[in-house]
């Protein structure tokens, strides 16, 4: 497999990786009121050991968030006990925003070499042609 070959692999698996990041980071803020919701976290893994020797980016395991629930209190709420609490979600937003923002960047970054790639390669075919 050529180095342009490697390089547009890795690019597009990293993409993909952020792309999965950013659904998760959406999920966990739509879900941020939602009573007993665990704020999911990801991890990547690198694939190593393939034929073609490209080391690739892959989502690793979801996790939920094992920290403390928020106690919300709220005596109507049909969840709430008899202290009038309820267990509400672990999601912090501004984190959230941040993990977001940082995916963003990253999913930009990896589309830049990606597209850096490709014009190098049309490059190089153009100056092999003539």
């Amino acid at each position: 497999m050529s180095e342009f070959s490697q390089s547009l692999a890795l690019s597009a698996s990293a993409l993909k990786a952020q792309s999965a990041r950013l659904r998760h980071v959406a999920e966990n803020i739509s879900n941020a009121d939602t009573p007993g919701y665990r704020r999911k976290t990801v991890s990547f893994e690198t694939v190593v050991g393939r034929a073609d020797k490209a080391d690739l980016v892959a989502l690793g395991r979801i996790r939920l968030d094992q920290s403390d629930l928020n106690r919300v209190f709220d005596p109507s709420h049909a969840l709430a006990d008899d202290s009038g609490h309820y267990a509400g979600s672990n999601v912090d937003l501004m984190i959230e925003i941040a993990d977001a923002r940082e995916a963003q960047r990253s999913y930009e970054a990896n589309l830049k070499m990606f597209d850096q790639t490709r014009q190098m390669s049309t490059a190089l075919m153009d100056l092999l042609r003539k």
